[in-house]
């Protein structure tokens, strides 16, 4: 398969400043994940790899990085200026879901102030006849009309006047918005008109234009994600300014949704590109991790305290342009997975119907699950795996959080009174229903798309999917388990591991058969200056940066393409996407085709390029014999570290980490790797 590349633009290449440039060794890097429970650390030093867990501070992100920083003693490090942070950061998330974004004015052309509200007019639930109002994304009196309206050829249909800019602004002062988002019709074909709006926009607003977020086809998706990126995009300045201001000097890069990294100074103005910034990070660290151990297919299950993601990797990470989060699209691009609201600390309670149910509510990181003894009584995930002796008594999350049994216990009795039930057996059902969402989640990315489970290696990570592994592989057929090394931290170990990138796209919307080699090098070449330009700016050095040429292709008349590799060739795309719509829905049509938009992605190595080997001098011997229901005979305890390459546990066993543990089941057994990371298989190890 040919993927054209770009090179070497080297008049392009910019000196960095101090700041920007990372610093010679020893140079400590460090990865950080906020998630909705715990905030997650991974320091890389040489041969040297430092791991730290710590509660999430949902109100203000940046004290549990600043705690997690002194805690590792990088405090003096930072001040030297040896440190550079990489962050997944969920402000805009969380931000997006409770519906917390900034006053936000919507600017668009006469006659389409509705386009947001009206959407695409398509039903969540179709044969509901009484769906539930819906709230308009943006009020009426913050939609705003004006002229600068170009027809599909670019030609002028209605000019923009100085009265037409004199009057925006004088409506904008009179609703004193935070922001500001510009979506005028094929601004992406001639953003002049766009341009002018901003420049007579306050100062004291954000502003974000559609041409710039997303200079894609539909109005209505391209606007959906310039007013997310308006209506999240003063929030999440903030948050970087304040975290950037504590760190003073620190080079800060923040993980996008696509896997990549940008600077913070960057991401600041692109919020909408956040949105999966930090579960983009396990996936990032997941791709790399296949390269090394030569498994280019994984299906990857990330299960922390709050959700649980799942995503297939096919030699690369896949990317939608067809994303949502909560009950908005997203047509960034951005990784292609599915989130559950399964996680370690996922809520169990009987429904009305006197059902027992696991989840979407979590306990989160205040109070957390009940065996945290921070308040905790609702039982959950974690409180029933301590329950059933999945999670040793003695351990401690995190390295620090002692574990308390007996609350965990006192919650899971009261819910199982409730059912009638042992203590033992509601832990079992809490446990398998669990299992059950997350089998459910696993079979969309994969059956539902006409991939076999059994093709793929499972990649587990994250604090708690090492407990639920062995069974969700039996219920999908997997025979191959890959439970990564620092896998309880792996989002943050996956910000160092992530390219530094730009996502950019140009839609053409022309019939294949009209286009050539040429023309589609043309527009390419002028994307990747615009992406070199932006990465230079960034301290990236040009000949660093690669690029890679995809394009998004339908059937002439449907709605939704498919993205594809560049082939150089039109007749070689032409049967490569007959292929791949084989593949997806199972038929290939004898209609023309249409190229839709260019997608350039522009690369520069991570931040770590390779890490350390983990493996202990002679094979590790059990630290304790635990109890775990379901086992007739006591279950040993390893400590991971100390395994050797090679070296096979027989389950049932547990093995235990600082950040997470492992569950390996009855007829399964675990294996070292020279890299520190565990291959569990069924059958006898022999």
């Amino acid at each position: 398969m040919a993927i054209l590349f770009f090179r070497n633009s080297s008049d392009l290449t910019q000196p960095m400043t101090r700041a920007q440039t990372y610093s010679s060794p020893p140079t400590i890097f460090l990865g950080v994940d906020t998630g909705g429970t715990f905030t997650d650390f991974v320091a890389v030093e040489g041969d040297k790899v430092r791991l730290h867990k710590c509660l999430s501070t949902p109100a203000q992100p940046e004290q549990a990085i600043l705690q997690g920083i002194a805690a590792l003693g990088l405090d003096q490090v930072a001040q030297a200026g040896r440190l550079v942070v990489v962050h997944g950061s969920t402000v805009a998330t969380n931000a997006a879901l409770e519906g917390k974004g900034v006053r936000t004015v919507f600017i668009s052309n006469r006659g389409f102030a509705d386009m947001l509200t009206l959407g695409r007019q398509t039903r969540d639930q179709l044969y509901q006849l009484r769906p539930a109002l819906k709230h308009p994304p943006v009020p009426r009196d913050l939609c705003l009309q004006t002229g600068g309206r170009l027809a599909a050829d670019g030609s002028e249909v209605e000019p923009l006047t100085q009265a037409d800019l004199q009057t925006l602004r004088r409506e904008v002062e009179a609703l004193q918005p935070e922001a500001v988002a510009i979506n005028l019709l094929f601004s992406f074909i001639d953003d002049r008109f766009e341009r002018a709006i901003a420049e007579a926009m306050p100062e004291s607003v954000f502003v974000s234009r559609s041409s710039a977020v997303l200079p894609e086809y539909k109005e209505y998706e391209r606007g959906m994600a310039t007013w997310l990126n308006a209506w999240l995009g003063p929030l999440v300045a903030s948050y970087l300014q304040r975290l950037q201001h504590a760190l003073a000097d620190v080079p800060l890069a923040v993980m996008q949704s696509s896997g990549g990294t940008i600077d913070a100074a960057g991401a600041g103005q692109r919020a909408v590109n956040l949105l999966l910034s930090g579960p983009a990070g396990g996936l990032a660290a997941a791709r790399q991790l296949g390269q090394w151990v030569e498994r280019p297919r994984l299906m990857t299950f990330d299960m922390g305290g709050t959700s649980s993601d799942v995503a297939l990797i096919d030699g690369d990470i896949a990317l939608t342009s067809e994303g949502k989060i909560g009950p908005y699209p997203v047509a960034v691009p951005m990784v292609d997975m599915h989130t559950i609201g399964a996680g370690g600390g996922s809520l169990a309670y009987v429904d009305s119907g006197g059902v027992l149910q696991v989840g979407p509510e979590s306990a989160g990181a205040d109070p957390g699950p009940a065996c945290y003894g921070r308040g905790g009584t609702r039982p959950t995930v974690t409180d029933a795996n301590l329950v059933l002796g999945r999670l040793p008594v003695s351990s401690r999350l995190g390295g620090e959080l002692a574990l308390d049994a007996k609350a965990a216990h006192c919650a899971v009795a009261e819910l199982a009174a409730e059912i009638g039930m042992s203590v033992e057996a509601a832990a079992e059902g809490i446990v398998a229903i669990a299992n059950e969402h997350m089998v459910r989640a696993l079979r969309v990315i994969s059956v539902q798309r006409g991939f076999d489970p059994a093709d793929f290696s499972l990649c587990c990570f994250g604090g708690a999917g090492g407990l639920h592994v062995c069974d969700l592989a039996e219920a999908l057929g997997c025979s191959d388990i890959l439970v990564p090394n620092h896998g309880g931290v792996f989002s943050a170990l996956g910000m160092l591991l992530a390219p530094r990138e730009r996502q950019l796209s140009r839609t053409l919307n022309r019939p294949l058969n009209t286009l050539d080699h040429a023309e589609i090098q043309r527009h390419a070449a002028e994307l990747e200056r615009e992406g070199r330009l932006a990465m230079c700016a960034e301290g990236v050095a040009g000949e660093a940066i690669d690029a890679t040429l995809t394009v998004d292709v339908c059937y002439q008349g449907q709605s939704f393409p498919l993205n594809l590799p560049w082939q150089n060739d039109i007749a070689a795309l032409a049967e490569a996407f007959h292929r791949t719509h084989q593949q997806r829905y199972g038929h290939r049509l004898d209609l023309p085709l249409q190229l839709i938009t260019l997608r350039l992605a522009l690369r520069a190595p991570s931040a770590v390029q390779e890490l350390p080997t983990s493996s202990g001098d002679r094979p590790g011997e059990p630290v304790e014999w635990c109890q775990v229901v379901g086992s007739t005979n006591e279950v040993p305890r390893y400590h991971r570290h100390t395994l050797v390459a090679g070296q096979r546990v027989t389950g049932p066993a547990l093995i235990s980490e600082a950040v997470a543990t492992s569950w390996v089941a009855l007829g399964w057994y675990a294996e070292a790797d020279p890299r520190g990371n565990l291959w569990m298989r069924p059958g006898d190890p022999g």
